[in-house]
């Protein structure tokens, strides 16, 4: 009876736990029992869709488009705030899209730091934006810049990186470097990034236990925001459209975000060369000094050690500085016109 008992447990247990560390299947848009598709998509060569958003003059009207890359929990609708006058003087158009699992674009399964640099890329073709465009990202999506001047540099005619996450374990970062970035975290935060990379099949479970704090990002710890961030975060935190953000499931959009953004790169934006040796266009890194949800210290040594970013840090900003009032203008004609942005 003891050994019958044992047995069972032994088949029982694994397969239990297993069960416990696997996903919910994603509720995919348009799918039976999946939510509604509400907005415009492109279909992609391999058959998902991408949900997009259009703004600023029209796409024939332009001199300049921009695709807008956006961050952790977020979707088109939240593109860089470009006020429309300024739009309308200097003719741009802005194009926004929900990456992938996010919001009502298809998640992608096998997605890698290369291939959101690629669906950008077949984005803009679908779009017939011409042969080159500018890409702006924030946050999460200003990692993904990182990714498109390696796979994409040849398509791009200038480039702002807002805010960025990091990755630890990019090659090339010093020890003392990269572990004053980490230290900046709050202790939970320290171990769902860890888990990302170390573990990935975990991640999972790891944000949806209950047994102690996971990512403190994903539970929006007011710990995390600076002075200024507390400020604008009303901007942010009250969405009318947030429940379509995960709308797919955390493990779609949220958790793959961290096993790909902190997890295990082939490369290392330090190796990477000036794609405008020529002068045609410039990488512009933007950051706050006083960012508690991205350690800021990781963008200081990438610009020291590429000379041909242009580097912008702002003392008084935290994290949400492009949504402080009149800072898209200000990015936006930096990164268009070659404007400084006024000394603090």
């Amino acid at each position: 009876m003891v050994r019958k008992l044992i047995l069972a447990l032994a088949v029982f247990l694994p397969a239990l736990v297993y069960q416990q560390l696997q996903p919910p299947p994603p509720k995919i848009c348009g799918s039976p029992g999946g939510p509604p598709v509400t907005g415009t998509r492109t279909q992609l060569k391999d058959g998902r869709h991408l949900a997009y958003l259009e703004s600023g003059v029209p796409k024939d009207q332009a001199k300049y488009k921009i695709i807008f890359v956006h961050g952790f929990d977020s979707c088109r609708y939240d593109a860089l705030p470009i006020s429309p006058e300024l739009a309308q003087e200097l003719g741009i158009y802005q194009l926004s899209f929900d990456r992938p699992g996010y919001a009502e674009s298809d998640p992608n399964p096998a997605s890698t730091e290369k291939s959101i640099a690629l669906d950008v890329e077949e984005l803009a073709d679908n779009l017939q934006l011409g042969p080159k465009f500018y890409l702006m990202g924030f946050s999460m999506g200003g990692e993904i810049m990182w990714s498109c001047l390696k796979h994409i540099s040849h398509r791009l005619a200038g480039v702002a990186i807002l805010g960025p996450v990091g990755n630890y374990w990019w090659s090339g970062l010093p020890s003392n470097v990269s572990w004053h970035a980490w230290n900046q975290q709050l202790p939970q935060d320290k171990w769902a990034v860890w888990v990302s990379h170390h573990l990935p099949w975990l991640t999972y479970w790891w944000n949806s236990q209950k047994l102690f704090p996971a990512s403190s990002v994903i539970a929006y710890n007011p710990a995390l925001l600076s002075e200024e961030d507390k400020l604008i975060m009303p901007k942010f935190a009250f969405r009318t459209y947030m429940p379509q953000i995960r709308q797919q499931g955390e493990c779609s959009c949220l958790h793959r975000d961290m096993t790909v953004g902190f997890g295990k790169w082939s490369w290392s934006p330090l190796e990477l060369e000036d794609p405008f040796a020529g002068g045609e266009g410039k990488v512009h890194l933007w950051h706050g000094a006083e960012d508690l949800i991205v350690p800021v210290s990781l963008s200081r040594y990438l610009s020291e050690k590429l000379p041909w970013v242009v580097y912008h840090e702002l003392p008084k900003s935290g994290h949400m500085f492009p949504l402080a009032d009149g800072m898209a203008d200000t990015i936006v004609k930096s990164l268009l016109l070659g404007d400084q942005p006024p000394q603090a």
